[in-house]
């Protein structure tokens, strides 16, 4: 039997309710799954490792990152610390486990689930069925670029630098990533960029293109403007399968897809490093896309399916469980149908319940799927 380590790691807010929900499926998996077992273990990070360590992820929990097959997620942030120092805040500590750990893949899904098609700022026809993948370059670009500075000039104003920086090499993996992904869906792959207008996008178009011909060919490729990817999105977003793009665009079109499908808190995303030359695993971390929502923490009305569904693609992409990946997705799918409501996601004439009772549905529904 296979024994995949995995490291806990709640945070603030919400996080803290919606990993307990996951923590009931680990615990089920582990009472059902003849093929393998979980060892987890727990750290703080965000605000909570500010509190006990004064920073906000200690070396040590890093470490633990490190050594485990998969790091799931919960939130970090809150009012409480938005006066500590910068390097200290609460999100530095999701920055430096990206960092640390090389994860340089960020996948993004963006599914509507049939049962909440209508809550969609969009039209139905436009987005029931929706899946889109968005492959995002997660540790290059914009927000790590040198320099980075805000300087006084000499007549009194102020000067703000961000520099956009990428190279070959970075361009060609998270490209390679997103090649290997639609060879598993639909075999098609959008690149969005700015090569009109930023030299970063003209070599952006250059290597995507080459690594295409080099790699990839079966695979179908559209380059498109990052502007008019956006555009699209609203227009007609299920022209779309897998998208790739730089940081700073992936953050932006990320969400602008997460919210055609009805709801942010919804949706789940996995940070992936490069594959390990001798046994193909990645260093990986998953997480839900939504904040740590402090003004309902504590309250035990958080919608746990994101950072569920972020377990499930623990399953999927770090642990090789598909089988097991797929019967969460279609248990959170089963309970939405049956009319089980967030408040998040509350629809008329539908069954308002808490974190527990959506967790607690959600293994009930899975108990009966492998019954």
């Amino acid at each position: 039997m296979t024994t995949h380590k995995l490291l806990l790691l709640p945070g603030d807010g919400i996080g803290v309710e919606t990993m307990a929900e996951v923590e009931h499926i680990i615990a089920f998996f582990n009472k059902r799954s003849g093929k393998a077992k979980f060892e987890t273990d727990s750290d703080l990070v965000g605000g909570a490792a500010y509190d006990a360590h004064g920073v906000a992820v200690t070396d040590e929990c890093v470490a633990k990152a490190k050594a485990s097959d998969a790091v799931i997620f919960g939130a970090v942030g809150g009012p409480k610390w938005d006066k500590v120092p910068y390097a200290a805040r609460p999100e530095a500590g999701l920055l430096r486990l990206r960092k640390d750990l090389a994860l340089f893949a960020n996948l993004r899904p963006a599914i509507c689930y049939p049962a909440l098609a209508d809550a969609s700022s969009l039209k139905r026809e436009l987005v029931e069925g929706l899946d889109i993948m968005i492959v995002r370059e997660l540790t290059g670009g914009v927000y790590f670029g040198e320099p980075k500075e805000i300087v006084t000039l000499e007549d009194g104003q102020k000067r703000a630098v961000d520099t956009q920086v990428y190279t070959t090499y970075e361009i060609e993996r998270i490209a390679k990533v997103a090649f290997d992904l639609a060879r598993k869906r639909s075999n098609k792959v959008h690149s969005a960029e700015k090569h009109n207008v930023m030299k970063s996008g003209v070599l952006w178009k250059e290597v995507v293109t080459a690594t295409h011909k080099s790699y990839a060919p079966d695979v179908e490729l559209n380059h498109i403007l990052a502007d008019n990817c956006a555009m699209q999105l609203v227009r007609n977003p299920k022209q779309f399968d897998v998208i790739v793009t730089d940081n700073l665009f992936g953050d932006v079109l990320s969400d602008e897809a997460a919210m055609a499908t009805g709801s942010l808190g919804m949706l789940p995303s996995a940070s992936l490093g490069a594959a390990d030359e001798k046994t193909g695993k990645r260093l990986a971390l998953y997480e839900p896309v939504h904040g740590s929502a402090p003004d309902i923490a504590g309250k035990g009305l958080a919608n746990p399916i994101a950072t569920i569904a972020s377990f499930g693609m623990a399953l999927r992409y770090s642990c090789g469980m598909s089988t097991e990946a797929d019967l969460i997705d279609r248990a959170i799918a089963d309970v939405l149908a049956e009319g089980y409501r967030t408040g998040d996601i509350m629809q008329a004439g539908m069954r308002q319940v808490g974190t527990a009772e959506m967790g607690g549905a959600i293994l009930a529904k899975l108990e009966k799927l492998v019954a």
